[in-house]
């Protein structure tokens, strides 16, 4: 269905207006009305939709003013919140979304039956895992598969795949959505780390006495992490100094020397100036998963694309999974219980 396709508005429609409301044919309204009619009620003011439809604010009012006069009724209230569907434009709002949601299934149906593996596949990940893991194995990807293009977005919230926000999902959790597939790639492996020049020392080094160190952490948004949790729970919040909103932002913290803290073994373990403290604990890892929806497991795109990164981040699995020994420190390490 293109962006010119239209549609016959339901009888069902209700008014708001005394008056009958005028015969509507395919002639009157195309589906970018819809679309527009969808965006406003989502929003509740035209700035806003305006910018989702890549138009202007004024031309967003023009054309809303067109299909009220079009369908003879008012679609919207105006009140100091924005701008409220009455029943008709709330219903024809509703069409719009089944509409979009029947437009989206069909697309992702095409795009599990193309047969050559090219053009445009959209990915979606979080920054950690983009700058610190990813890149190069989606340019060595891109060597390999040149007729196909990636489209990065970054985001630590889920997308939704059912609607085509996004092609493939790479992302850390123990809980993929159901709705999903996909594989299982590594498992994401977390250990304590301090500045290397601080931890030169060879010999033992007892968990209690970091207790009184300064520590860093993510911040309180956070506490789905148990790493995040173990902190909170034994370190004193007075000792906890230096808290941030992104992991990058951790491992940086711990390398300038600002307090000790947990980070993912793929990160820390690249970074000379940091150095382990503790083996990983198992209880602080989390999976890390490859996962598109069921239409487009057997697209050739999407097809491609995983079999290549199972195989490469496979490769890395003992860097992922911080399958190495404690260095430069000798002696046994800092225990510690997750489980309380």
């Amino acid at each position: 269905m293109t962006a010119s396709a239209c549609l016959t508005v339901p009888a069902m429609i209700t008014t708001t207006k005394s008056t009958t409301p005028k015969s509507v044919t395919t002639k009157d309204l195309a589906w970018d009305d819809f679309r527009l009619i969808k965006a406003i009620a989502e929003r509740r003011a035209l700035p806003a939709a305006a910018t989702s439809l890549g138009l202007n604010h004024s031309t967003v009012f023009r054309r809303l003013g067109q299909i009220e006069e079009a369908l003879g009724v008012k679609l919207f209230e105006r009140h100091r919140s924005g701008y409220v569907a009455t029943p008709a434009g709330d219903e024809m709002a509703q069409l719009a979304e089944r509409v979009d949601s029947d437009i989206t299934a069909f697309a992702r149906k095409l795009a599990g039956q193309e047969i050559k593996p090219a053009g445009e596949l959209r990915v979606t990940t979080n920054d950690t895992l983009l700058v610190d893991l990813l890149t190069p194995v989606f340019a060595a990807f891109l060597t390999q598969c040149p007729d196909i293009r990636l489209d990065i977005l970054l985001s630590n919230q889920s997308l939704n795949l059912s609607k085509r926000d996004a092609d493939v999902a790479i992302r850390a959790t123990d809980n993929p959505p159901e709705t999903l597939v996909g594989r299982r790639a590594a498992r994401i492996a977390w250990a304590l780390y301090g500045r290397a020049s601080e931890f030169s020392d060879a010999g033992d080094v007892g968990i209690e006495s970091l207790w009184e160190r300064n520590w860093v952490s993510l911040g309180d948004q956070f506490t789905m992490l148990r790493a995040v949790r173990y902190l909170s729970q034994h370190v004193a919040p007075e000792r906890i100094v230096y808290k941030v909103n992104t992991v990058l932002g951790l491992a940086e913290a711990v390398e300038a020397g600002i307090g000790i803290g947990f980070v993912p073994c793929f990160i820390a373990d690249t970074k000379p100036g940091l150095t382990r403290l503790a083996a990983p604990d198992p209880g602080f890892a989390a999976d890390l998963w490859l996962l598109t929806h069921p239409d487009l497991r057997h697209s050739p795109r999407v097809r491609l694309f995983l079999d290549f990164m199972a195989t490469e981040l496979g490769r890395m699995k003992p860097l992922i999974e911080g399958d190495r020994a404690i260095s430069p420190r000798q002696g046994s390490s800092p225990r510690h219980n997750t489980a309380e």
